[in-house]
């Protein structure tokens, strides 16, 4: 559903906040270098877990509408935030203990106990919102308007936080959004492999169509154990290990186990 931005699309630098309006609403993203040994620290104490190996906690995408006081914000700390600190979600596998011991070195300097926690950084996080809430709804995003090829006004892709797991896979979370003359389509995906585990995939995807002040907010979470889906890509003529790294065209061989949908219409 996010499809590529053509080249003479405004893709935002890296060093400073960006943002287009539209119809009442302002779009604003921000991507700033990783964060320092000190942010990272106070990061750190805030949340009550160890950060991920890359946390870009300067970055966000935002969207608000000022008339009706509505906005909703993707960012790290966040996010993070919604993983799950007691370790009751905690992955069962053999290194999880020496993980710990690893990344704990890394913060010598805080004298705190590394508390068990959801080491992979899995979050079911659907944005920051404030403003008129979202109510539960059964009307989709409306793909056949996403298909269109109109022109895109705008266009980034923001990464929020990555970690390797100990060199086991990867986690990440990111934020992709196109603005178009008439509407906008913002995805926020965390992705996670964990070798010889689990994948998961968590997408939450926020719809706003301008000329009527309709935001659709859908999430998605899918999940497979590791094997199942070698299993199925090794029975394709597919590039196995390629879809593996691939969340976009992975999707297809993960079923859901989750799915929401929620509406706001703004005024």
């Amino acid at each position: 559903m996010m499809n590529g931005a053509p080249v003479d699309t405004h893709a935002p630098g890296h060093d400073v906040a960006s943002s287009i309006s539209r119809n009442g609403f302002t779009i604003t993203t921000q991507k700033l270098p990783i964060l320092k040994a000190g942010p990272i620290d106070e990061m750190h104490k805030k949340l009550g877990i160890t950060p991920p190996e890359m946390i870009f906690g300067d970055n966000f995408a935002r969207i608000e509408h000022a008339a009706s006081g509505w906005n909703i914000d993707f960012n790290a700390f966040d996010a993070l935030d919604r993983v799950d600190k007691t370790g009751d979600s905690m992955l069962k596998v053999s290194y999880s203990k020496e993980w710990q011991q690893n990344r704990q070195k890394q913060f010598e300097d805080i004298k705190e106990v590394v508390k068990p926690f959801d080491w992979s950084y899995s979050t079911d996080y659907k944005g920051s919102t404030a403003g008129p809430p979202f109510r539960p709804s059964e009307k989709p995003i409306p793909l056949a308007l996403l298909k269109r090829p109109d022109p895109i006004l705008f266009f980034d892709d923001v990464i929020l936080y990555e970690d390797e797991l100990a060199d086991n896979g990867i986690a990440m979370l990111s934020c992709k959004i196109r603005v178009m003359p008439a509407r906008l389509l913002l995805l926020t995906r965390f992705f996670m492999r964990l070798d010889d585990v689990v994948f998961r995939i968590r997408d939450t995807r926020v719809f706003v169509e301008f000329a009527t002040g309709e935001v659709i907010r859908e999430y998605t979470a899918r999940e497979e154990k590791y094997e199942v889906v070698r299993k199925t890509l090794a029975g394709t003529k597919e590039d196995v290990l390629a879809i593996m790294r691939d969340p976009n065209r992975l999707a297809q061989y993960i079923p859901v186990v989750e799915q929401s949908l929620e509406n706001a219409v703004l005024q």
